[in-house]
């Protein structure tokens, strides 16, 4: 019996999840998983209401499930910063989840931007480090106000911390056994401090894993190789920032928003999984938005708890609705409503 916290958030993340909930239903008849929900308000209408986002009692409850669904987080009426740090940064942290897990694949080639790219060449996973970095949130202010004011934002990185997000990233590159093939991207030759400690990390790591080609690219040249050859990666481990960055190139050149799912993992303890797009809230109520991302968000848990045959059925349904049914990956321009596309997966799994 699995226990799944369900944080459905703000704008059109309860809808997105409400399609999830939907396939989860239909993928535990199907094959015979029992699970149990709850769900919890956390978001912005809890923070306008109360003042509160995430409290330490809140946290303790959530250690006790199995894993946790998020729709979104984002509220148009509450100042940017507020949610972000007190209920996303605050699960991540407070629960320990040090890896954020980005799966980049095409589903179907009419809706990659890449002119002559097929599914084969868009077909990789960036492991980004998710705990540390520039979003530890650790600076400060000098003579703020002034004509002399200096902002400091401190990129903090731990050898543990570190060693732990690559270690993962060699083992993932072994278990997923396509081209065994793992790519460093950071700024080796700028910051020479954080960078010097990733690099050296990674290739102390790197000699545990023989079976394991590595290479290095620089950040900036990553990006340039995601639209030129995107066939030359399999899975990349990053910083938090970075990973931050790539990730969302990753989503438009798979197809866009609507269809790019993520982990947060602690491989030991709760993670969370959830669509990567935000909670659009100019869409809210329309029931126009793209619920396949949330969809194979719940797909990438079920992958997590171990029901291997329930993830890929969902990852089939997914491909094939959206090599069959759809016009549009886009809101709106799908031709199917959201809650539609939830029945068209439910009924092809």
């Amino acid at each position: 019996m699995y226990k799944i916290a369900v944080i459905p958030g703000d704008g059109t993340g309860p809808e997105v999840v409400r399609e999830g909930l939907k396939v989860l239903e239909a993928a535990g008849k199907k094959f015979n998983f029992k699970y149990e929900t709850k769900i919890f308000d956390f978001g912005g209408e809890r923070y306008l209401k109360t003042g509160k986002t995430l409290e330490e009692k809140d946290i303790e409850e959530l250690r006790k499930y199995s894993a946790i669904f998020l729709g979104a987080i984002g509220h148009p009426q509450v100042k940017p910063g507020i949610l972000e740090t007190g209920v996303l940064l605050k699960l991540r942290f407070s629960l320990d989840q040090y890896i954020n897990l980005r799966p980049v694949k095409l589903y179907n080639s009419l809706y990659c931007p890449l002119k002559d790219k097929k599914p084969e060449d868009i077909d990789f996973v960036v492991v980004r480090e998710n705990s540390e970095g520039l979003y530890k949130g650790m600076g400060e202010f000098k003579d703020k106000g002034t004509k002399d004011e200096v902002a400091i934002q401190i990129s903090y990185n731990t050898r543990k911390g570190v060693e732990r997000c690559i270690r993962y990233a060699f083992e993932y590159t072994r278990k997923r056994d396509k081209r065994k093939k793992l790519t460093l991207c950071g700024k080796t030759n700028v910051l020479t401090y954080a960078w010097d400690l990733w690099e050296r990390t990674f290739y102390e790591v790197a000699k545990e894993y023989p079976d394991i080609t590595t290479d290095y690219a620089h950040v900036d040249a990553t990006t340039m190789w995601f639209v030129k050859n995107p066939e030359w990666f399999d899975v990349i481990v990053t910083d938090n920032m970075f990973g931050d960055i790539i990730t969302d190139l990753g989503a438009m050149i798979q197809g866009g928003m609507g269809i790019a799912a993520g982990g947060n993992i602690n491989p030991q303890g709760v993670s969370m999984f959830e669509p990567i797009g935000g909670s659009a809230p100019k869409y809210t109520g329309q029931n126009v938005i793209n619920p396949l991302a949330a969809i194979c968000a719940a797909g990438m848990m079920l992958e997590a708890l171990g029901e291997l045959k329930a993830a890929k059925a969902i990852e089939d349904a997914v491909i094939r609705i959206v090599n069959t049914k759809l016009k549009s990956l886009a809101a709106g321009k799908m031709g199917y409503s959201t809650s539609e596309i939830g029945d068209l997966i439910v009924k092809s799994l």
